[in-house]
C-alpha cells in the first residue's frame, strides 16, 4: 500500500505540514536525512544549560507562531526580550544605541536624536525627505535596500539597514526582497504615504510592542512539541532516511522506491547553496558585562575595524529565563559569515571589542556551522515544497507557508479518525 504523503525533510516546515495533514486524516511519513528533526531549530548544552544552537526567536507579525504555540500548549511560555536597547558598532569602530523606533533599521522618525547620533545630521536630513515624496516613489523597488535608498538615502541604508539585515538575515539589503524582509511594508507605504509612517504602523501593530519573541527555555522546545504531536497523530518519523530520485509521486529512500504524494521540505540536489554561517556561543565570567553595557547585543557595520563578527547577542541579557539559569555568568552568541578558523578564540576577542568589557574566563563554549539559503532559492521545484527556500527567511514565514500548503493538500482529504489519527 503506498504512503499517502511523503514529506522529504524534517525541519520545522516539514513537521508543521505533517502535523496539519495528520490532523486532516492523511497518512504521513517524514523522511529526514540527518539523525534529528528540527533543521535550524536545535538544542545545545553550554555550561550545563540547554541553549538554542541556531534560531532563538520568531517574528510576532501575523500571529502565526502564537497560534501554533497555543495549539501545542506553549503559548504561556512565549517570552519577549528584556526592554534593553541593541547597539550598533559602526564602520569607524564607535558604538551607539540602535534607534528605538525602527523596523529592520528603517527609522520611524528620521529626526529623532538617536537616528541623528547613529548616522549623522546630513544623512538624517536626507531621510526626512521621505515625508515629502509621493508614496509611489520606491514602491516598486525589488529589494529592501533599493526601496530605502530611494526614499531615505544611502546613509540610512549603509548606516542602519545594512548592519541589521546582515545580522538578522545573513544578507545584503540590496539582495533581500522587500516581501521577504517585511511582508507588510509595501502596503503600509502605499496606505501611509511615507516609509517612516509605514514603519510606525508596523511597530504599532506588533503584540506587546515587540516584533520578536522566543520560548521560555529555548526555541528547541517547539521542535520537541511538534515531534511529540506528530507521533501522537500517527505520523511516521524516519531519521537517517537518504532520499533521492524525487518525483511528485515517488521517492527512493535508502535504495528503496516508495510511492506517495511527495512534498519537498529540503532543498533539491543542485539548489542554490547560499552561504554558511558560523555561530559561536560563549558562557563567560565577566563582571563588566553585569550592567549589559551593550544592551541585548550589537549589530556590526560592514568594514568595522578589529572585529570579524557580524553580530553579537548578549543572550542572558536578552532573555530573562537564560539569565536566571546562569547566575554570575553571561551567555554570548556571535555570528560570522563562512567558516571561521579558531572560532572560539576569535569570538572571545570580538566579544571584548563589541561589548567594551574584559572577558575574565570562558567557562564553556560551542561552535556550529549552518547553511543558509536565500528565500525563494528552490521555489520553482515541480512538486509542492515547504521550508525556508520557498517560504523566505524566519520561522513565522516558514510556519505560515507550511500551513497554507497543508491546507491546499488536505482540502480533499478523508475525515480524520478518532483522535485525529487515520486508521491504517
Amino acid at each position: 500500500m503506498p504512503d499517502d504523503v511523503l514529506v522529504v525533510g524534517g525541519g520545522v516546515g516539514g513537521l508543521v505540514l505533517a502535523r496539519r495533514l495528520a490532523l486532516a486524516g492523511r497518512h504521513v511519513v517524514v523522511l529526514e536525512r540527518s539523525d534529528r528533526f528540527g533543521g535550524q531549530v536545535a538544542r545545545q548544552t553550554v555550561a550545563g544549560v540547554p541553549l538554542d544552537a541556531a534560531a532563538e526567536s520568531f517574528a510576532t507579525r501575523g500571529g502565526t507562531m502564537a497560534a501554533l504555540l497555543a495549539e501545542l500548549g506553549l503559548v504561556d511560555d512565549i517570552e519577549t526580550p528584556l526592554p534593553k536597547p541593541a547597539w550598533l558598532h559602526r564602520a569607524d569602530g564607535s558604538a551607539v544605541p540602535l534607534p528605538a523606533t525602527g523596523v529592520l533599521g528603517i527609522p520611524g522618525d528620521p529626526a529623532a536624536s538617536d537616528v541623528v547620533r547613529a548616522i549623522g545630521r546630513r544623512a538624517a536630513l536626507r531621510a526626512r525627505f521621505d515625508a515629502l515624496l509621493p508614496a509611489r516613489v520606491g514602491a516598486d523597488a525589488p529589494s529592501l535596500g533599493e526601496l530605502v535608498r530611494r526614499r531615505m538615502g544611502r546613509g540610512v541604508v549603509e548606516g542602519l539597514v545594512a548592519p541589521v539585515v546582515r545580522g538578522v538575515h545573513s544578507s545584503d539589503p540590496y539582495s533581500l526582497p522587500v516581501g521577504t524582509a517585511s511582508p507588510r511594508l509595501r502596503d503600509e507605504l502605499r496606505a501611509a504615504g511615507s516609509l517612516a509612517a509605514a514603519v510606525q504602523r508596523i511597530r504599532a501593530a506588533a503584540p506587546a510592542g515587540s516584533q520578536v519573541a522566543g520560548i521560555r527555555g529555548g526555541m528547541f522546545r517547539l521542535v520537541d512539541a511538534l515531534v511529540a504531536e506528530c507521533e501522537r497523530l500517527g505520523v511516521r518519523l524516519e531519521a537517517g532516511a537518504e532520499a533521492d530520485d524525487i518525483t511528485p509521486d515517488a521517492v527512493t529512500v535508502n535504495g528503496r522506491r516508495r510511492a506517495g504524494e511527495v512534498v519537498r521540505a529540503a532543498p533539491p540536489t543542485g539548489a542554490t547553496a547560499g552561504r554558511s554561517v558560523t555561530l559561536a556561543t560563549l558562557v563567560v565570567e565577566a563582571s563588566g558585562l553585569d550592567p549589559a553595557p551593550r544592551g541585548t547585543g550589537v549589530l556590526v557595520a560592514a568594514g568595522a575595524p578589529d572585529v570579524s563578527a557580524r553580530a553579537l547577542t548578549h543572550v542572558s541579557a536578552k532573555w530573562a529565563s537564560v539569565g536566571a539559569r546562569l547566575p554570575g555568568l553571561h551567555a554570548l552568541r556571535l555570528s560570522y559569515d563562512g567558516d571561521v578558523p579558531d572560532a572560539i578564540e576569535q569570538a572571545t576577542a570580538d566579544a571584548e571589542t563589541l561589548t567594551g568589557a574584559r572577558i575574565d574566563r570562558v567557562v564553556d563554549a560551542t561552535c556550529a556551522v549552518w547553511q543558509r539559503r536565500p528565500g525563494g532559492a528552490w521555489a520553482d521545484t515541480p512538486e509542492p515544497a515547504v521550508g525556508e527556500g520557498p517560504a523566505g527567511t524566519g520561522l513565522a514565514a516558514v510556519v505560515a507557508h507550511a500551513e497554507r500548503v497543508a491546507a491546499r493538500l488536505g482540502a480533499d482529504s478523508p475525515e480524520p479518525a478518532s483522535g485525529g489519527r487515520m486508521e491504517r
